[in-house]
């Protein structure tokens, strides 16, 4: 994949940025692989609600989908923006070489299963798995709602784990203001990109557990972007000033 940015080494990308930048002889702008990732996805939501008809489960797949595809552009310019300048080589390495977003990707995608089929069959009569899929979910629409699943549980992963190390970036050390002004603006890529979770909201509304689990992430990624950009600006002024 190409972008406007500098090209990363493997070792110093986001595992996502590895797997596309690995594919042998592909090489795409970055809006073009967002539309292919975009229409993949979709026309295999449609077809096999089409085909199995379960329409119910389409709008709520196409709206994941949506936010997956954004949150993958939204990786693209974060790290196009953090590697246009001079960044302290452990922020970058906590950032794209930690790996750390996978884990958090994992541990988010297992808890939702555990949600969708342990938990919310004891306590529902009509768990939400059922009251999209039906009592017996066609195998291939199982399939792709798990895949398409796990693609958004890795993007608010990394996103997480972005707000994350902003913030720890933002409190160990101290910019000028040209680069804390990038450095914000990547904040708010972050931060925007959780907002952009909500669309997921009217899905979840008769589902206590995800609506909490939702609204509070997006709610600690706003605070913690809000610590992180303030402590930016006001460092950076500290350090723009005479002594």
């Amino acid at each position: 994949m190409s972008d406007d940015g500098p090209h990363p080494e493997y070792g110093e990308t986001w595992v996502y940025e590895s797997i596309v930048g690995a594919l042998p002889g592909i090489q795409v702008p970055t809006w073009a692989a967002m539309a292919i990732q975009l229409l993949v996805f979709e026309v295999a939501i449609v077809g096999l609600s089409w085909y199995y008809g379960v329409w119910s489960a389409a709008v709520a797949g196409t709206a994941v989908v949506l936010v997956a595809t954004i949150g993958s552009a939204e990786m693209l310019r974060i790290s196009t923006l953090v590697r246009r300048i001079d960044v302290p080589e452990t922020y970058r390495a906590l950032l794209f070489s930690s790996n750390v977003e996978v884990v958090l990707s994992v541990l988010a995608y297992i808890a939702l299963l555990t949600h969708l089929f342990v938990f919310d069959p004891r306590v529902s009569t009509t768990p939400l798995f059922e009251r999209l899929f039906g009592p017996e979910p066609p195998v291939l629409v199982v399939y792709l709602t798990l895949l398409i699943l796990w693609d958004v549980s890795y993007r608010i992963g990394t996103g997480w784990w972005a707000s994350v190390t902003g913030l720890w970036r933002s409190a160990r050390y101290r910019f000028d203001p040209e680069t804390a002004r990038v450095f914000v603006r990547a904040d708010l890529e972050t931060w925007g990109f959780g907002v952009l979770q909500l669309v997921l909201l009217p899905f979840v509304l008769d589902q206590p557990v995800l609506l909490a689990a939702l609204v509070g992430h997006v709610v600690a990624v706003t605070v913690v972007t809000a610590v992180s950009v303030t402590l930016l600006r006001v460092r950076s002024r500290t350090a723009a000033s005479p002594s």
